[in-house]
This record gives structure tokens, C-alpha cells and sequence, in this order.
């Protein structure tokens, strides 16, 4: 069974538009649930991330889920807490094509420690196949 958020998904929400960097209101993001250590995301595909190559930039997939991951610690700790991240290594399996609609964004914590938190996310394009898979390391200050 799945364990309660300490921060639902309104306050992840609302976390999104007061807690991080002006410019990444421009992706759109949309919290879509939210469980202790996890969190669900949608990213609109969008012209202003779509490269010459007609897909999804990859630059936007790892802003989305490096936040994602942000999210979902956040789900541990009730609310935003100062961290950084020390490590975030994604795999591109696939393109998401321009026009494609939502980007389904998964992010997991594995590993909750007193300073670091180890966590995974998978991001699925509309069709449900796998785009690109993150691991990442944060450490809390």
C-alpha cells in the first residue's frame, strides 16, 4: 500500500510557482499526483521546447525531471527544504515529436538519507513508451 504525501498535490503545486527559478514556469509543468517519495508529473510539449530536429529538447526533459525529483523529496519532507543536486544522469531512449501533447514525467525517491537522497525518474512520451530514464543524487543543506 501506498503511504500519504506530506505535501499534497496543491501544495506541490503552489511549490512550483513560488519556490523555483522564474523560467521554469515556462514548462508548464502540472502536478498530476503525488504519494510519499513519488510524484507525478505532466509537460506539455510545447514549440518553445522543440529543437530544429522537430522534437522535444533534451534540455527540457532534464529540467522536468530534475524538478520532478524536487517534488517527490519534498513529498518526504512536508514542503520545500534548500537542496542541491549533485548528480543527474539521463538516458534518451527515444524523441518526443512536436505536436505530440504531454510528456508523462515519474519521479521516485530510492534512497531518503539524513543529507543525500538517492532517486530515479522515467519520462514516457503520449504514446507510453519510455523517452528517457534519470537517476539522480541531491544533497539537503
Amino acid at each position: 500500500m501506498t503511504q500519504p504525501s506530506l505535501a499534497t498535490p496543491e501544495q506541490l503545486q503552489q511549490a512550483l510557482r513560488e519556490q523555483f527559478a522564474p523560467w521554469l514556469r515556462e514548462l508548464d509543468l502540472r502536478v498530476e499526483g503525488a504519494a510519499l517519495g513519488e510524484v507525478r508529473l505532466a509537460l506539455p510539449v510545447t514549440p518553445p521546447h522543440v529543437h530544429a530536429g522537430g522534437v522535444l529538447c533534451g534540455q527540457t526533459m532534464m529540467a522536468a525531471a530534475d524538478t520532478a525529483m524536487v517534488l517527490a523529496v519534498m513529498t518526504h519532507l512536508g514542503g520545500f527544504r534548500p537542496m542541491t543536486t549533485v548528480q543527474l544522469q539521463t538516458s534518451f531512449l527515444r524523441g518526443v515529436k512536436a505536436g505530440a501533447g504531454t510528456v508523462a514525467v515519474a519521479a521516485r525517491v530510492l534512497k531518503m538519507g539524513r543529507n543525500l537522497v538517492f532517486g530515479e525518474v522515467e519520462l514516457h512520451g503520449p504514446d507510453g513508451a519510455l523517452a528517457a530514464h534519470a537517476t539522480t543524487t541531491y544533497a539537503l543543506l
